[in-house]
């Protein structure tokens, strides 16, 4: 098993990058099948999701736009249940079509804000596309159109996901098995 260590952890291969190319581009398939001549903004919650983000669009076949908002909610290896606006929304929204493109869903804190804070700047359809899910993990009662992959309540790194701002630009996903 391939290990590596980022700071004070040790974490093991879990998903590896050819298994993630190809829940991207499951994901671009349905996204493109569903709303093409839609004319969506899409937008990349940072910093995790700045991979998965820059992988889909590449294989978004329709005219569309991005934008990028960053929200900040983890501290190490848990989440605060404070969600932070870091960097805002600078687009208008009203009346657009929304696709929200998330890195990782799991307590559903963070995309309930994200979906309060779009229907209430107007936007007309709001989807939610996120590469990884943990479902045993979700709090909230929320709506996620396009899951890549779920995953067992566990920490990553790995494909834009950080240990304290470290493993982002691992290519394959890595668990944590020394905490």
């Amino acid at each position: 098993m391939n290990t590596i260590q980022i700071l004070d952890k040790k974490f093991a291969l879990s998903i590896p990058e050819v298994e993630i190319q190809a829940a991207v581009r499951k994901v671009a398939e349905a996204i493109n099948h569903d709303i093409a001549n839609t004319n969506p903004l899409f937008i990349c919650v940072l910093n995790g999701a700045f991979m998965f983000a820059g992988d889909l669009m590449k294989s978004i076949n329709f005219p569309c736009e991005i934008t990028f908002v960053k929200l900040s909610s983890y501290e190490g290896f848990t989440t605060t249940g404070n969600v932070k606006e870091v960097i805002g929304l600078s687009e208008s929204v009203v009346g657009r079509n929304v696709v929200v493109v998330e890195d990782i869903v799991d307590t559903g804190i963070t995309m309930e804000r994200i979906l309060s804070s779009l229907k209430t700047k107007g936007a007309n359809e709001i989807r939610v596309a996120t590469f990884l899910q943990k479902p045993d993990a979700l709090q909230r009662d929320i709506t996620i159109d396009y899951v890549a992959m779920r995953i067992p309540n566990d920490f990553i790194v790995g494909y834009g996901l950080d240990y304290d701002g470290y493993g982002r630009n691992l290519k394959d996903i890595y668990t944590v098995v020394e905490e």
